[in-house]
């Protein structure tokens, strides 16, 4: 065989070495995955981009059963992103006091455990609601755990932190404890962060208010 044959075919087979070496297998780099939090792997009735307010969305409870956020149509809500060993755990005791002082004039107060800053909510739904009752005698509503920013933000944070869907009070969840005030028909009306605790006058205020309010 000729010099020149001899390097062609070198260079044929250096080439087709390169190419399956580059190649990825059809599974490789990819997982199944548990269906995201706030999603149960189902379709929901409303996508989030067609959703008009927060209640139009669905959510799950510590079961993991679906639960539609319609059925807080007509109350004033308090949407809150907790977190079991954070520097404002202790605020959970002031969410169940407002849940006790307002919750028969129609405050319904959410709590939905996320584990996105500082791995400060590591337990399961079983381990978080027993922790919440016996530490804190949390009787309000609490939610499966969800993320609350990133690639697998759920639903309902997707659409409150939307600029877009939510242009008075979105951007991103900066820690544990944000707090979204919904009006008696599903408005955002306001925003409070994790520094302003749940019986400051101002969150008091705008609850009093939204509450005087027919919706």
């Amino acid at each position: 065989m000729s010099i020149n044959a001899c390097l062609a075919a070198l260079t044929i087979f250096i080439t087709g070495c390169a190419s399956v070496s580059g190649q990825r297998a059809p599974d490789e780099g990819r997982h199944e995955s548990a269906p995201e939090p706030g999603r149960n792997g189902k379709e929901h009735p409303v996508v989030v981009e067609k959703a008009a307010t927060p209640l139009d969305l669905t959510v799950q409870d510590m079961k993991g059963n679906d639960v539609l956020m319609s059925r807080y149509r007509g109350k004033v809500v308090m949407i809150v992103n907790v977190a079991s060993k954070c520097g404002f755990t202790n605020q959970y005791g002031d969410l169940q006091r407002l849940h006790e002082r307002y919750a028969a004039d129609g405050l319904a107060i959410l709590g939905f455990p996320a584990n996105n800053f500082l791995w400060q909510e590591p337990g399961t739904n079983d381990r978080i609601m027993r922790f919440c009752s016996t530490t804190y005698g949390v009787t309000f509503d609490m939610f499966a755990k969800v993320s609350v920013k990133g690639r697998k933000q759920c639903d309902l944070y997707r659409w409150l932190t939307s600029k877009t869907a939510n242009p008075a009070f979105g951007g991103e969840i900066k820690w544990n404890f944000t707090k979204f005030l919904l009006d008696r028909t599903g408005k955002v009306i306001g925003r409070f962060e994790p520094r302003t605790r749940p019986d400051d006058p101002a969150v008091i205020s705008a609850i009093e208010a939204a509450l005087g309010s027919p919706g």
